[in-house]
């Protein structure tokens, strides 16, 4: 089993993010090979303000690491904020380094026209400094309003949003096998 921490990370009031990581989790736990930890950071309420090196980590900072530790893989689920990501995503991220380590990262953005792509850019250069892998395949979602099915549910089933998660979830699923045999032989440099 592949364990995959999907992240939610947006934590504006009236937020979207749920609802689309509600749908990602739900078709990754039709999958057999995939176990999910939902990180939402609007609960984790990690620190704004980073401690030095030396110092020890605050208690909800020390509470999220052995969950990002344990994970194989990560599905970020961002909207975009001005042709960017939210704040609290890049706190979270740079509270932390091994555990992104030679791992790979997905990504799942949402917005207006660009559907998030600005975002995802963004994080592909984070994450690669972090030495993690942002593999290839994203799902973006522009106008995500608009896939609103007529009964309420979200998104439509003929939307090709659906097709798109399932082909990045095999993607995914293949690079966290793989760093995590490459791990288990070899020490990351």
């Amino acid at each position: 089993m592949i364990r995959l921490a999907v992240i939610v990370a947006s934590t504006r009031h009236g937020r979207f993010g749920p609802t689309v990581a509600a749908w990602l989790t739900a078709k990754a736990r039709r999958r057999a090979d995939l176990e999910i930890d939902l990180v939402d950071l609007a609960e984790t309420r990690l620190p704004q303000d980073l401690t030095d090196p030396d110092q020890p980590l605050p208690p909800r900072v020390a509470a999220l690491a052995p969950r990002l530790a344990a994970a194989d893989a990560f599905a970020v689920v961002t909207p975009e904020y001005n042709r960017s990501f939210p704040a609290p995503l890049k706190t979270a991220i740079d509270w932390y380094y091994e555990e992104w380590r030679a791992k790979p990262v997905a990504f799942v953005g949402y917005g207006r026209e660009s559907g998030g792509h600005h975002a995802i850019s963004q994080l592909r250069q984070v994450f690669t400094e972090l030495d993690a892998v942002g593999i290839r395949e994203a799902v973006t979602l522009p106008c995500y309003w608009e896939l609103f099915a007529a009964d309420g549910t979200w998104p439509k089933a003929t939307a090709t949003c659906n097709a798109e998660l399932n082909h990045m979830l095999d993607r995914l699923s293949w690079w966290a096998h793989t760093l995590r045999e490459a791990r288990l032989v070899t020490a990351h440099p």
